[in-house]
């Protein structure tokens, strides 16, 4: 076959820019699209073998559809996570791959400087010395040193974030639905790990099972001043749940990375607009909270890993009949599934 021919779509400067330098040789015929993947703008993959999409991108049956009826034979994230894919529906019709890890430093490293820069005030001394105000008043933070923090999943990133945590001095306890075998890291209960912490981090992927499980029982639950960080997905946060835990003093502090209702909001510049979301505004009002847009991922080394990830995942899917970066349903069910990974799922 001629060149491969991929719809890129979300496309921001940055993607650009990365995704050049990894098909120098122009070896795939790469369309840049500045829109979002949905039900009215996938007619723009008319003639294309490979759709390119990221988190906010909407991959569901009715996309699906019109994909394959298209003759679209891949769906390639340039992400870890695949929550706004219905990835049981495209199963037999459309072939879906991901990035499994591109830079876990980075998503860790960015929870560490988003805690720092909150319980330090790091944030409000920039805004004063900007103004020539040098007051101390209102800046007092807390040592980490000794304190409880409280890790959520301890894949890649959860592990790299608990060795800096450690290097902090603090005492680490974790849960995870499979915790990591003879990692020296104590597993404890959900709600054992709300009562202890004095600081929670998130670093797993959103489920039907866990979606939601910050909410007002287990927030009534945790420590009076916790801070709270988020760098994996949304809507593992009820936000109105958290926002009434703000507003009681329950929370001490949120540091989001990424917010269950940032589709129609991160990535995009409203400085000039009227932002709809009460509750997404309502937070950011808060002086307690500090929301960055879905940023912990974005380096130089994160950026090119996913470049060269993703235009991997295409070569490999289209050259060879193996497919190592497929996501299919049935592979996270071992009774239905037993291969690994050594030939298309399909």
């Amino acid at each position: 076959m001629g060149k491969i021919k991929v719809a890129f779509f979300d496309a921001k400067e940055y993607d650009r820019q990365s995704f050049m330098n990894s098909n120098k040789d122009e070896e795939f015929e790469i369309l840049y699209l500045e829109t979002r993947l949905s039900e009215d703008t996938c007619k723009l993959a008319d003639g294309y073998d490979v759709v390119c999409v990221f988190v906010n991108d909407d991959v569901n049956s009715v996309v699906i559809d019109k994909l394959a009826a298209m003759g679209v034979k891949l769906i390639a994230l340039r992400c870890a996570g695949y929550n706004n894919v219905d990835i049981e529906y495209a199963y037999g019709k459309i072939h879906i791959v991901r990035v499994p890890a591109y830079s876990p430093y980075a998503v860790a490293e960015h929870a560490m400087a988003l805690l720092l820069t909150s319980i330090r005030r790091i944030h409000k001394a920039y805004i004063r010395t900007k103004d020539f105000n040098f007051s101390l008043n209102g800046l007092t933070g807390f040592d980490l040193h000794g304190k409880t923090v409280g890790v959520v999943g301890t894949g890649k990133i959860g592990r790299i974030f608990i060795d800096i945590c450690r290097g902090f001095g603090m005492r680490v306890i974790a849960y995870d639905k499979f915790p990591a075998k003879d990692s020296g890291i104590e597993y404890v209960t959900l709600d054992e790990l709300w009562e202890r912490s004095d600081i929670i981090s998130f670093h797993c992927p959103l489920t039907d099972e866990n979606r939601h499980m910050v909410n007002a029982e287990s927030i009534a639950k945790m420590k009076k001043g916790v801070a709270l960080i988020n760098t994996s997905r949304g809507a593992l946060i009820d936000s109105e749940a958290l926002l009434e835990g703000i507003k009681q003093r329950q929370i001490g502090a949120a540091c989001l990375d990424v917010y269950e209702e940032e589709s129609n909001v991160f990535f995009h510049d409203y400085s000039n607009h009227i932002v709809n979301d009460d509750v997404l505004a309502r937070l950011i009002s808060m002086p307690n909270v500090i929301v960055t847009s879905h940023q912990a991922f974005l380096t130089n080394e994160a950026l090119a890993n996913i470049a060269d990830t993703t235009l991997d995942n295409v070569r490999e899917f289209f050259e060879r009949d193996t497919c190592t970066n497929e996501v299919c349903y049935k592979c996270g069910k071992l009774a239905q599934c037993e291969q690994k990974h050594e030939k298309k799922c399909f």
